[in-house]
């Protein structure tokens, strides 16, 4: 298959260099990366975001190629460590006309299969309907820290395999005795056809999440989640057995003051509601300073059980005891019954062209989550007051006396 696919190449001429493109200013990847601010990742109503989202669905891909963690892990990989990723876990990066970027992961698990009881959160799958649930989520909530993300129909032969210089992607390439077109991931161990995804023949359905700037552009941190899980098979961090390790956080920097201890709390509501227990990291830009927002990246093992409610995430909530207060007025209002959390991600979704991309059970265990959210900050509030609950990040810095004036007048 893959000699068959290399002199077809070589008849059409496709392993000559690509000719330069010019970049357009008013290209969507390009506004999208102007309009990151301290504020977020875009801002309220972009038309540029939905602008974005169209073209990572109707742009033809002009190369594919394995992302650069999994490049790394066929050079070297530490196979005691649990939480590298393996076969299972296969995303690609794809590029686009106006040197448009986004990362792809396909279809691992249909909509209304639920993760085996059994299974540990950092051997989940890869979901690619949660990262586009994911996004949807975050911008009802106003947070604005997942990278805009649609869905697509890919056809992996024309799209991935006849596109890629990659030689050693090209050749994990087979025709299935179904007669669909597979591809598995390269790396040192679980790497199989066992494990390979297919097209049917050639579709197949995956996320698009559009690339942030690049590190040389806009650095960023990555920096261990306080309230990091432990990624073995036994034993326990100190947060799940210690009810005060919140005081422990707040001592030390940058927890001690600012709004970081808050983003936190904002990401575990958000990690809580779509039931993702893996957030080891987060990333922040550098630009931004202590207190820029958190993204939330890397979505995918999110919206795996609808039927429970991992109440373990909402630790950095009922052990701090301190919420933002335009957060808080976000949830109430969503547990209203004219905007229910439900009602407003099902209109959304159906924007996306693989809609419907969650199944009711999740869209109704939203709301089921969002009361249990609501109840921990009311214990909280009954405990502590709400003086010292809600923390006010509404206040508006107050005008010059000569700026006051001039309105006055």
């Amino acid at each position: 298959f893959s000699r068959r696919h290399k002199l077809y190449r070589e008849e059409l001429n496709l392993t000559s260099p690509a000719a330069s493109l010019p970049l357009r200013p008013e290209a969507s990847w390009l506004q999208f990366h102007l309009g990151i601010s301290r504020d977020g990742l875009y801002p309220r109503s972009s038309p540029i975001v939905n602008r974005l989202l169209r073209d990572m669905q109707d742009f033809a891909t002009i190369s594919a190629d394995y992302s650069q963690d999994e490049k790394a892990l066929l050079g070297a990989c530490d196979c005691s460590q649990i939480v590298k990723p393996s076969g299972v876990h296969l995303k690609l990066v794809l590029r686009f006309q106006d040197f448009g970027k986004a990362m792809f992961k396909p279809m691992r698990q249909k909509r209304e299969e639920e993760t085996p009881e059994d299974f540990f959160y950092f051997v989940d799958f890869q979901r690619h309907n949660a990262e586009i649930a994911a996004f949807h989520l975050d911008r009802i909530l106003d947070f604005r820290r997942v990278p805009p993300t649609a869905g697509r129909l890919i056809n992996v032969t024309k799209e991935i395999l006849e596109v890629t210089k990659n030689e050693i992607l090209q050749s994990v390439f087979f025709v299935s005795p179904a007669s669909n077109v597979c591809f598995f991931a390269k790396c040192p161990y679980m790497c199989k056809t066992e494990y390979a995804v297919c097209g049917n023949p050639h579709l197949l359905e995956g996320s698009l999440s559009a690339f942030l700037p690049s590190l040389n552009l806009a650095p960023r941190l990555s920096i261990p989640n306080p309230w990091i899980r432990s990624y073995s098979f036994d034993g326990k961090e100190e947060w799940e057995v210690n009810p005060l390790y919140c005081n422990t956080v707040r001592e030390i920097y940058p927890y001690s003051n600012g709004n970081r201890l808050l983003n936190i709390i904002d990401m575990a509501i958000f990690d809580f509601l779509i039931g993702n227990m893996d957030r080891h990291h987060y990333e922040m830009f550098t630009k931004f300073g202590d207190d820029g927002f958190l993204l939330h990246l890397d979505n995918a093992r999110g919206f795996g059980r609808h039927s429970h409610d991992e109440t373990s995430i909402l630790a950095p909530l009922s052990q701090c005891c301190i919420i933002k207060r335009t957060t808080l007025l976000r949830l109430q209002l969503l547990s209203e019954p004219d905007y229910r959390l439900s009602d407003v991600m099902r209109e959304s979704l159906l924007q996306d062209r693989l809609a419907p991309v969650l199944t009711e059970p999740h869209l109704l265990a939203l709301d089921r989550r969002l009361q249990l959210i609501l109840k921990a900050v009311r214990k909280c509030i009954d405990t502590y007051g709400e003086a010292k609950v809600v923390a006010n990040d509404t206040t508006q810095p107050e005008a010059p006396v000569s700026d006051r004036v001039k309105l006055t007048t």
